[in-house]
């Protein structure tokens, strides 16, 4: 038998099992995709996604547009999630992104204001700073097209009087 053919009959398993090998050692985290997890407006902000999040590793998901961070993980984002309409729920500014935030025991979640589609990202505080994980995930939020913004009641003081 030629050494060619030889050669090729060994790698080629011995690589397949390599490959098992080390996608067993990190399985994908289970996501559930948003019902607009398609929309093209998402693929900037998930490739702008940071590596690491909080100290903690990025993971592989097994649906689009979604990401993990931490094993197990610490936080969990989705893009082309429900835009949000306006609301009385806290909203705040992290460089340039308004984010929703929901507190609900024991985790939250804290949506993109303004941004269509929108991304939201759950947390447990208790694990992981709601601040630091909107403030590394700003760059990538801001990605997505800002259509309107928070308002607070200061700001109602400049629209025009209903007649």
């Amino acid at each position: 038998m030629p050494l060619k053919s030889l050669s090729w009959r060994i790698i080629v398993p011995c690589a397949a099992s390599a490959l098992l090998v080390l996608t067993g050692c990190s399985p994908s985290v289970g996501v559930a995709s948003a019902q607009d997890s398609n929309n093209p407006a998402c693929a900037p902000m998930m490739v702008a996604l940071p590596d690491t999040l909080a100290g903690a590793s990025r993971r592989t998901t097994n649906s689009q547009a979604t990401a993990a961070w931490g094993d197990p993980s610490l936080a969990i984002l989705r893009c082309g999630v429900t835009v949000p309409t306006p609301t009385t729920d806290k909203c705040v500014t992290v460089n340039g992104v308004d984010w929703v935030i929901k507190e609900r025991n024991p985790n939250w979640t804290m949506t993109t204001y303004g941004r269509d589609p929108a991304a939201e990202v759950t947390i447990d505080p208790n694990k992981i700073a709601s601040s630091t994980v909107l403030a590394e995930l700003s760059s990538s939020a801001s990605k997505l097209p800002q259509t309107r913004g928070c308002v607070g009641p200061g700001d109602t003081e400049n629209l025009p009087k209903a007649k």
